[in-house]
């Protein structure tokens, strides 16, 4: 089953991204995607660009409304999104707990429902 791992962050935690950031949150990544790739689990992903970058599309009575920034005015933001395959939910669990992020923001765990896939493009998707 496929699990997606979202991860939220406070602002000041994209501002540990830059490339003089401290290599301690830098290599505690790279370690995190290194197991999950070496175990074969992972099936893609990436990291966000800060929300001050982010554009929110609404359609409302068939006009286009435009906002700059993110959907929703939080004080933790969606930084990246990693999709791993694993047989159940108590493994995606163990893997979330172990991403850096678990210990400065949040990863939300949920399934990835292949079953839209099929009936939006009426074929099976394969990641």
């Amino acid at each position: 089953m496929l699990y997606a791992l979202m991860i939220y962050e406070r602002p000041s935690d994209f501002e540990r991204r830059d490339p003089a950031a401290a290599d301690s949150v830098i290599g505690a990544w790279r370690s995190y995607f290194r197991a999950v790739s070496d175990a074969g689990i992972y099936v893609g992903g990436n990291a966000l660009d800060i929300p001050d970058n982010a554009t929110t599309v609404r359609l409302r009575d068939d006009k286009r409304q435009i906002q700059d920034g993110p959907y929703a005015n939080t004080k933790e933001q969606l930084g990246g999104v990693m999709v791993l395959e694993l047989p159940s939910l108590d493994e995606a669990l163990e893997w979330a707990a172990g991403c850096p992020a678990a210990s400065y923001g949040a990863v939300e765990v949920r399934p990835v429902s292949t079953s839209t896939d099929e009936r939006v493009t009426g074929e099976r998707q394969q990641w």
